[in-house]
């Protein structure tokens, strides 16, 4: 199964490739990604215990969508 492409009886008819990469399942996971990160830095800026090993790791396996 594909996770690059959203898959819908009505995008292969209307939907252009660009528009099916931008709905599926990779693309929402990686955005989902940022913004557990960006919510983690600004947890860290207002001192909750989050550590910048912690952060750097979310980082490194942003794009690792497996």
């Amino acid at each position: 199964m594909r996770t690059d492409i959203y898959e819908n009886p009505l995008i292969t008819r209307y939907a252009s490739k660009e528009m099916a990469q931008n709905f599926s399942d990779d693309k929402r996971f990686r955005l989902w990604r940022k913004l557990w990160i960006a919510l983690a830095e600004s947890e860290k800026e207002l001192g909750l215990n989050i550590t910048d090993e912690q952060i750097k790791k979310q980082k490194k396996y942003a794009n690792d969508i497996n």
